[in-house]
């Protein structure tokens, strides 16, 4: 299977949300995260900047990143895609902090990178769309 086939014409969404990275000691049951990683050395949440202070015991915290999720269901045997936009993003300058669910992936990156991010991302071939912006 071609990455470049499945990014082509994918739909790519962008909330107006604005995520927060934590490294936590333990992440509570039932925090509203995006995503949480446990692995043995340091549990992770995904967590919108707006909710942070529902986390206990926050050992590092990196603010300031938006999500691109790609609205596909991606077979197991594609190889490739998520190297593809990764590269692509590298070559901009864009740091990634990457996220696989089941069937799809997720890039965050950072807020002050979102233009080129999905600059890039529209060169590939994606149509990007982007959620209304809250009031502020």
């Amino acid at each position: 299977m071609d990455a470049d086939a499945y990014l082509e014409g994918t739909v790519v969404i962008v909330p107006a949300t604005t995520y927060a990275v934590a490294r936590v000691a333990a992440p509570p049951p039932d925090v509203d995260a995006f995503a949480t990683v446990h692995d043995d050395a340091e549990p992770t949440v995904v967590i919108p900047e707006s909710r942070l202070d529902a986390l206990d015991e926050i050992a590092a915290v990196e603010r300031g990143w938006r999500r691109l999720s790609f609205d596909a269901t991606l077979p197991f045997d594609l190889v490739g895609f998520l190297a593809r936009v990764t590269t692509a993003l590298a070559e901009a300058d864009v740091a990634v902090f990457a996220i696989s669910a089941y069937a799809t992936d997720h890039v965050l990156v950072r807020e002050t990178d979102l233009a080129t991010a999905t600059e890039r991302l529209s060169e590939l071939g994606c149509v990007v769309e982007r959620a209304a912006e809250p009031e502020r």
